[in-house]
């Protein structure tokens, strides 16, 4: 893809964020997608090009009646839309569609509406972890994560500072869903969910989604709305069985995705004025830093307790709160992906001055896929 050739001409989210009782998950993907439309000065007739992920896009596409000519249902986890903005870039590259809607709901608090998740009995993960008792975040990611912090160095004080930085730029944002100020000892004396992590170093559990729509970078100049322009992308998937395995040295899908989306936007870290990384728990901040290259595992932890990454800091990171002070409806990766366009676009509740290129780094299928943005708001 070439860069800055697709923008973001639409972005929003649902009306409601929290817990969202009267909505089923098929009405959540209907109010993202009308809020982004409104958004984007569009109708529904103007969309020609569709990608969602859990739900599948015929049913979306059908409930809001519309007929797109490009679909996309790539479903890997939170990361998903990472995924969707690329292949969306390169569709209206290639003249298959002209403008995109991409959109995110889930039902997580709820469960209104919601689709089974389920592990297929000869899938890797229901053949050789789900029988031992290996399923889901909070039972697959300790064990990894201890040993990485065992091997990097990194104290349970600076694991916890990830939390208690990120509840300070939530504090900033009227729609976070926790914006009380905590302490390291008051996330180190929260109640103990899977060592090593407390209730307050994982994600918080919400109803919700979000929208994004984009065209070509000619045609956005005509919109409303100031284009966020795609100035690279990347993407990666692995087993991931074998993904666990490797995670108390970060993720193979992580390091490709990363570097993949900076070679093609042209950029070196010192350019990048914002900064989203996929948070369900407090580690990955820690692994994402690492695996984009930022600096080397051992430095994480003590740069953001430093405060590098807090307000008014040089790497501002995960400035709408993130999924542990935001809001986290199971797949995140929306949430991150409109922060960043927010940022871009001058309009976040903790806008960073003169940010002109922001990063949005994200995880899913625990550890499995990886993808990575890079937006500008200069062509």
């Amino acid at each position: 893809m070439r860069r800055n050739q697709v923008a973001v001409v639409g972005a929003a989210e649902t009306t409601q964020l929290g817990v969202i009782p009267t909505m089923s998950q098929l009405q959540l993907h209907a109010d993202a997608a009308l809020n982004a439309i409104a958004d984007a000065g569009l109708k529904l007739s103007d969309i020609d090009g569709f990608a969602t992920a859990v739900e599948t896009p015929q049913q979306v596409c059908h409930y809001l009646g519309i007929k797109p000519t490009w679909v996309d249902g790539t479903s890997v986890g939170g990361c998903s839309f990472m995924l969707h903005v690329r292949h969306a870039a390169a569709a209206i590259e290639a003249g298959l569609c002209k403008t995109v809607l991409i959109t995110h709901a889930e039902s997580g608090k709820s469960m209104i509406g919601k689709l089974p998740r389920s592990t297929p009995a000869d899938s890797l993960n229901g053949q050789f972890e789900a029988p031992y008792g290996v399923y889901g975040p909070p039972s697959m990611f300790p064990i990894p994560v201890l040993r990485f912090m065992k091997t990097y160095g990194i104290t349970h004080e600076q694991l916890a500072s990830v939390a208690v930085v990120q509840r300070e730029w939530a504090a900033k944002n009227p729609r976070a869903m926790m914006k009380d100020p905590i302490t390291a000892a008051d996330v180190l004396n929260s109640r103990m969910i899977a060592y090593p992590f407390r209730l307050l170093q994982c994600c918080l559990v919400t109803d919700g989604g979000g929208a994004l729509i984009l065209t070509s970078a000619d045609r956005a100049r005509d919109f409303p709305r100031k284009p966020v322009y795609v100035m690279g992308t990347g993407e990666s998937v692995e087993t991931p069985m074998v993904s666990q395995m490797e995670t108390f040295n970060s993720s193979r899908a992580f390091k490709t995705a990363g570097p993949l989306a900076f070679k093609e936007a042209g950029i070196a870290h010192g350019d990048v004025d914002h900064l989203m990384i996929y948070d369900a728990f407090a580690h990955l901040p820690l692994f994402g830093l690492g695996d984009l290259g930022f600096m080397p595992y051992e430095e994480t932890g003590q740069f953001i307790a430093d405060g590098n990454t807090r307000p008014g800091g040089k790497l501002p990171l995960n400035t709408n709160g993130g999924g542990l002070s935001y809001m986290h409806s199971g797949m995140y990766g929306m949430y991150a992906l409109q922060e960043s366009v927010r940022q871009m676009r001058g309009i976040a509740p903790a806008q960073v001055p003169n940010a002109k290129i922001s990063v949005c780094h994200g995880v899913g299928g625990m550890f499995a896929a990886s993808g990575t943005i890079v937006f500008t708001n200069e062509r």
